[in-house]
């Protein structure tokens, strides 16, 4: 039976004289002449295994893979309690050392924009697995937290025919003949689907790839991104913003604990920036209190114009110094699918705010009074034709419904405290870059 290193290293001195088989690849190769150091990795932990090999006259390059038989020992080194001391070792791959010079395997330092360059290859480094290993974590706390709380996980399509919300820029999907018969585009949201099945089955989250058009290179934008979007029926916009950062509190909680020596190696700093989340309520404001607190503060901003990125962040890291939660937004600056409030200038919408990071959940309470609806989807000049099954849900039975969407990637972001949301994706797509 192979062993991952992550195990063999969490078992520690209780494996002592023990044969197991452990695979991995070379990452640094040092000798003397009785024998030789190998350190490898597998991917399992961002830690290293040391392999003590004697009478081995092949050679091993950095980045070749090998199956390694042999015992665990106690080190003589300072920097490792325990090694494998080899009995027989099968190598895959070779390749020439001359090779590798130009990789990003070497040991030293690289750009993002080089580890991006070989993106089939930066898997292997220590930063970018770390990320991985994080990632996946943040992904299995995301439905672990909602099974448990009886949500049912829905895939909506990929494939629609409609822009959901109505000012995005598409990623059109066609063939050498017109195969759907009209208009075809890669989704920027799930969320339409989403509320006829919450409809249908109380409480609902779609967790799949979104595409926007948008000829945007900022660090938190990408082309194609990963979005959880929860749906629930009878559910109000008070009930939406609880449920939000009832969930995004868990997710980076827990995760301190499954991925605590990650987040060490990728940076000591993240800790303190959890513990701001955790530790603070949201501040919940209005949107026409925003607009006071940023004029009485010298901006120019008038009721009625979008938020920009130095207005949240002063909000956030000097106003209140928490994460906020925005809510009643004018109506033009928001989809026609979000409920209208009494004041009929404003509609029940909401979106969390991050330090460093922006916008990380949107929201809203849905409109799901049938005759406002189709006055809305008027009012924004859409075709009712392609919302006709949507419409439906509203004309056939209704009831209050609410839900947001995360940006799964820019939560990644923030918990490894990147820069740039291209460094936290296993392969970015941003304009002009498709680097596999």
């Amino acid at each position: 039976m192979c062993h991952t290193i992550r195990s063999i290293l969490k078992q520690n001195t209780n494996l002592i004289n023990q044969k197991l088989v452990v695979n991995g690849w070379v990452k640094h190769i040092r000798s003397n002449k009785l024998k030789k150091f190998v350190i490898i990795n597998d991917g399992s932990t961002i830690r290293n295994l040391q392999i003590i090999v004697k009478n081995e006259t092949r050679k091993l390059n950095r980045g070749t893979f090998l199956k390694v038989k042999g015992k665990i020992v106690l080190s003589k080194g300072k920097k490792q309690i325990i090694e494998l001391l080899a009995k027989n070792i099968k190598i895959y791959g070779l390749f020439k050392e001359k090779d590798f010079q130009k990789t990003i395997l070497q040991p030293k330092k690289h750009s993002f924009n080089k580890l991006r360059q070989q993106a089939y290859l930066r898997f292997r480094t220590n930063f970018f697995s770390s990320i991985m290993r994080v990632r996946h974590n943040v992904s299995y706390l995301i439905h672990k937290y909602f099974n448990k709380r009886g949500f049912y996980n829905i895939q909506t399509p990929i494939i629609t025919n409609y822009d959901t919300e109505g000012y995005s820029k598409l990623f059109k999907v066609t063939t050498k003949y017109d195969f759907f018969g009209e208009n075809a585009f890669l989704t920027v949201s799930g969320q339409l689907h989403g509320e006829s099945a919450a409809l249908g089955l109380g409480k609902i989250y779609t967790f799949g790839p979104t595409f926007r058009a948008e000829n945007s290179n900022t660090p938190r934008h990408l082309a194609e991104f990963w979005m959880i979007e929860p749906e629930v029926a009878f559910f109000n916009l008070k009930h939406n913003m609880y449920l939000a950062e009832h969930f995004i509190k868990y997710i980076i909680k827990k995760i301190i604990k499954l991925s605590y020596d990650d987040l060490l190696f990728l940076d000591n700093k993240i800790f303190n920036n959890i513990n701001l989340i955790l530790n603070k309520e949201f501040k919940r404001i209005t949107y026409s209190n925003a607009i006071k607190i940023l004029s009485k503060n010298g901006y120019q901003i008038k009721w009625g114009k979008d938020l920009k990125s130095e207005h949240e962040k002063f909000l956030v890291e000097n106003y209140f110094n928490s994460p906020i939660i925005i809510f009643d937004y004018p109506i033009d600056l928001k989809p026609f699918y979000m409920r209208i409030n009494k004041d009929k200038k404003t509609v029940s919408a909401m979106d969390i705010i991050f330090p460093k990071i922006g916008e990380i959940i949107g929201g809203s309470q849905r409109e799901e009074r049938y005759k406002i609806l189709l006055s809305q989807i008027k009012y924004f000049k859409l075709k009712k034709k392609d919302l006709e099954w949507y419409i439906n849900t509203r004309k056939f039975g209704t009831v209050p419904h609410s839900g947001f969407g995360l940006g799964f990637d820019r939560l990644i972001q923030f918990i490894t405290n990147m820069k740039n949301i291209r460094e936290v994706i296993p392969f970015p797509r941003s304009p002009k870059n498709i680097y596999t």
